[in-house]
Formats: C-alpha cells, sequence, structure tokens
C-alpha cells in the first residue's frame, strides 16, 4: 500500500511538472518557427544590406518587423484605385490557369471570410444538434448569404462549419437553419480551445452573466 501511494504520488508531481512544461514547450516551437518562417522575407531585402552583413550579427525577430511593413505597404497600395486594378489584372491572370485558380480563389475566399470584420465573419459560436437529435455540437457561422440554398428550401438557413477534434481545421460545412442553432456567449477563441482541448478547457460562464443573443425562431413558412 505505502509503495503504490508513493508511486501514486510521484506521478501526480510528474503529470503536475508536464503540464507546465508542455504548454511552455510547444509556445516556444511554434514561435520559433513562426520567426523563422518570417525571416525568410529578408530574400527581399539585397543581399549587401541585410543585417548580418551590415553589422556583423543576425537580429532575431527582424523578419517580423519586415513581414509587417511588407504587409501594410501592399494593403496600402491594394487600397487605392491603381493598386486595385494591380490585384484585378493579377488575380485575372490567375483566373485563366486552370489549377492555380482553384486554388488562389478558395484560399481568398477562405481569408476574406475569416479576417472579415462584418456579420458574416468567422466569429459567432452556436449549438447544433450534430450528428443526431439530442446530441449538440460547436459550431461556427461562416455566412448568411444563401440565396440559392434559402430559396430552394424555403428556410431562413446559415452556413456553418462543425470542427473535428483537436484539429479544428477539418470538419463540416452544414447548412441549417437559423432556429435550429443556439447562440452561445463564449467567444471563437474560447469555442477553439474548448474544441482543441478535447473539451477539458470548458469557458467559465455564470447565470449571473448577461446572456448572449439566442438565434432568433421565426415562424415555420
Amino acid at each position: 500500500m505505502k509503495g503504490g501511494a508513493f508511486f501514486r504520488g510521484v506521478r501526480r508531481y510528474l503529470v503536475a511538472g508536464i503540464v507546465i512544461w508542455l504548454p511552455l514547450i510547444v509556445t516556444v516551437v511554434v514561435v520559433r518557427f513562426l520567426l523563422q518562417l518570417m525571416d525568410r522575407t529578408l530574400v527581399l531585402i539585397p543581399p549587401g544590406y541585410r543585417p548580418e552583413e551590415l553589422l556583423g550579427f543576425t537580429i532575431p525577430g527582424f523578419g517580423l518587423l519586415l513581414t509587417l511593413v511588407v504587409l501594410f505597404v501592399t494593403g496600402l497600395l491594394g487600397a487605392n484605385l491603381f493598386g486595385r486594378r494591380i490585384v484585378a489584372l493579377w488575380e485575372y491572370l490567375l483566373s485563366r490557369i486552370p489549377l492555380i485558380r482553384s486554388i488562389y480563389s478558395g484560399a481568398k475566399q477562405v481569408a476574406e471570410t475569416v479576417l472579415s470584420d462584418g456579420d458574416t465573419s468567422f466569429k459567432r459560436v452556436f449549438l447544433v444538434e450534430y450528428p443526431r437529435k439530442g446530441v449538440w455540437s460547436l459550431c461556427f457561422q461562416t455566412s448568411t448569404e444563401l440565396a440559392e440554398i434559402q430559396h430552394k428550401t424555403e428556410r431562413e438557413v446559415i452556413c456553418v462549419f462543425v470542427p473535428t477534434t483537436p484539429n479544428p481545421t477539418s470538419g463540416f460545412i452544414l447548412m441549417v437553419p437559423r432556429r435550429d442553432l443556439v447562440a452561445l456567449d463564449m467567444s471563437v477563441d474560447e469555442g477553439l480551445r474548448m474544441i482543441i482541448s478535447l473539451g477539458v478547457i470548458v469557458p467559465r460562464w455564470t447565470p449571473d452573466e448577461a446572456p448572449g443573443q439566442l438565434a432568433p425562431t421565426p415562424a415555420e413558412p
């Protein structure tokens, strides 16, 4: 019995140590990978003008700063009339290439949906009865502009994404009547953390908090 208690104590402390160190290690590895990836933007600078050539040593994170500058300047140029014409011409040329146009258009639509500030952006968390009645799954709104689908189903439907766990980058899209969705107060980040953690990390919520806006339930046509 004493030996079993000893090993249980050892296991408990080992698990506690892993819980402390594992997130730190994963964070360091991910941040390091992103910094190294962004440092590749240094190839845009002529070799003779790169920091390691001018200063004799590498500046960590300089690629991140350069990436932000490139993104900002690109967005600034793309927002004016001349820049929009250049982008339109570029997209027209890409649309003429069979395989490339599918990849580019899909990536652009996903980026516009996820990064948009509008009501159809990837920012609302719902509950939907999936895969069967009585079983609820987290889902995220992706679009409400479904003219053909709404017309043919005669329902006010919303396109939602039901992610898999622990990898939320894969999943299913469902066209669900608005009345069958239940809006949650949690943010998208909180919903993603819950999915990635296999449901272990649940956002704190109490009934005293202001309730979120529930999805309206219009009468059946």
